[in-house]
């Protein structure tokens, strides 16, 4: 019944009107939050910053090697403590302003500063200086030595100084410039409608060296929430792109002029354990869980083959992933296990241990069937685990995990990476006490030792071992494209990464 109703919809869609030359629409699940750089956490927002509206000091080519942008070159200093960048004199803001060394010691600055509230200012926590010297020079110093570039300066859009400048660094969230942005990179702002659509131009300014002007005219964000309604404009030509479920991949497939994509993404979806809270507290429980999961079954059946069973919070694909021992799916293995911590089956096959049943509370984000949840779910009772699902709308969700109160026993998610690997200590620094990322009450001084130390391998190991997260799979993008738009490039720097680069092409009827 369901495939029937999705074909009903699909063959309504397909009478609707084409998109109009020139124009590219984009599918987003939710409006960008910020076009703010120093505020978004928004995985697309933040890529709408890097690759079309602002420049980043630096981005990764397709090796994932950082390569002058903003900057045309930089160095280091002989102690790897001090660092040059000397920003290009040609990119001007689209009001006509020079860009210079000045708008990017304001960026930076402001990042560091927590009344700011930006999302990584940890990644900037060992800056100790940010200055410019001269117009073009950006003379930034560091705690201890650099191995490398930092990824955040990859990451960070660079901010008009000219515009903020003058804002308290409190009051960057409600600036008017977030609603009427100027930027200079390869489009400009045009329109925002609040919940429905951004709109940006081709910038006929920008540099010849990184490119000129793009071959599209237009990049609309659409505001679209709902699975079947992006499909729907996917087929009618009223999207070039939209986000589709793994289940509707092979149909996406049959239909003229589409094509679907499927690339690696930095997204871990996890079980994350209240380990604050017994008897979640007990690694050896923890592991007995994760024995009982099938997760192999869930990137099959649930994921359709997108995506790859998680041993850590890094994927394979990541370049500073190390290689980690596998939970596997063994049911007797964690049988056993709970046996030998005294959780006996008892009447009705519930574990029990002293008179309390070995029982939970699952919460997720959403009202819709929860097939993943359902899926863990009956792997733990098939265990003897009693699991109850509890649904919430996502500010309910977000006060009960990140709270000081931590008001769950386990919760799935998604977790958002980044190529440095810096959200690793978002998650698993006990220093912390709250953020966008940590979740779990996890204490280990071993790994905040690795985290000091930056041995991000370490840290993985130790996770790997200790087990605060049940994760699941690393998803992969997937995406469904009308073929009239060429030149498209989608992996671990995001969907938009080639952006500049996308053209156009006839439609054939």
């Amino acid at each position: 019944m369901r495939r029937l109703a999705l074909l009903s919809v699909l063959a309504l869609a397909a009478c609707g009107p084409r998109a109009p030359t020139g124009t590219v629409f984009y599918a987003s699940g939710a409006d960008l939050q910020s076009i703010n750089p120093l505020l978004t956490v928004h995985p697309l927002a933040k890529q709408v910053q890097r690759y079309a509206l602002f420049m980043t000091l630096a981005r990764y080519d397709s090796a994932l090697v950082a390569r002058p942008y903003l900057a045309e070159r930089w160095t280091w200093s002989a102690d790897r403590r001090g660092l040059d960048l000397v920003v290009r004199p040609d990119v001007r803001w689209h009001d006509g302003t020079p860009t210079t060394a000045a708008d990017v010691a304001f960026t930076l600055n402001a990042g560091r500063d927590p009344a700011t509230g930006y999302p990584r200012a940890g990644d900037l926590a060992c800056v100790t200086d940010v200055a410019a010297p001269d117009a073009f020079t950006v003379r930034v110093h560091f705690c201890r030595p650099q191995e490398g570039l930092p990824d955040v300066f990859t990451d960070l859009a660079i901010l008009p100084a000219h515009l903020l400048g003058s804002t308290a660094h409190d009051a960057l969230r409600t600036a008017p410039f977030n609603e009427h942005p100027v930027g200079n990179g390869p489009f400009r702002f045009v329109a925002h409608e609040s919940g429905r659509r951004w709109v940006f131009a081709a910038n006929p300014d920008f540099p010849r060296s990184l490119g000129g002007r793009p071959a599209i005219d237009r990049l609309v964000i659409v505001v679209v929430d709902e699975a079947t309604t992006k499909l729907a404009g996917l087929v009618a030509g009223e999207l070039d792109f939209a986000g589709i479920l793994p289940m509707h991949a092979a149909l996406v497939r049959t239909i003229h002029g589409l094509d679907v994509l499927d690339y690696p993404i930095l997204l871990t979806y996890g079980l994350v354990w209240n380990t604050g809270r017994p008897p979640f507290d007990d690694p050896r429980l923890r592991r007995a869980l994760t024995l009982a999961l099938d997760r192999e079954q869930m990137v099959r059946a649930y994921l359709y083959g997108f995506g790859e069973i998680a041993d850590g919070p890094v994927p394979s694909s990541h370049p500073r992933a190390v290689p980690v021992s596998r939970v596997p799916f063994d049911r007797a293995g964690a049988a056993a296990l709970l046996d030998s911590l005294g959780w006996r089956a008892g009447p009705g096959g519930i574990r029990a241990r002293g008179g309390r049943r070995l029982a939970f509370t699952l919460s997720t984000v959403g009202s819709a069937d929860n097939v993943l949840e359902q899926m863990i779910q009956a792997d733990l009772e098939a265990a003897g685990v009693e699991v109850r699902i509890r649904q919430l709308e996502l500010g309910s969700f977000l006060a009960a995990a990140q709270s000081a109160g931590r008001d769950y026993d386990a919760l799935v998610t998604g977790i958002a990476g980044d190529l440095s690997l810096g959200y690793l200590g978002a998650l698993f620094d006990s220093r912390r006490r709250s953020g966008p990322l940590q979740y779990a009450q996890y204490r280990s001084p071993a790994v905040d030792r690795a985290l000091d130390a930056g041995d991000y391998a370490e840290v993985q190991r130790i996770v790997a071992r200790e087990v605060p997260i049940t994760f699941l799979y690393h998803a992969r993008g997937v995406q469904g494209v009308r073929r009239r738009v060429r030149g498209v490039r989608m992996d671990l720097r995001g969907e938009l990464a080639t952006l500049a680069r996308w053209r156009l092409a006839a439609e054939t009827p």
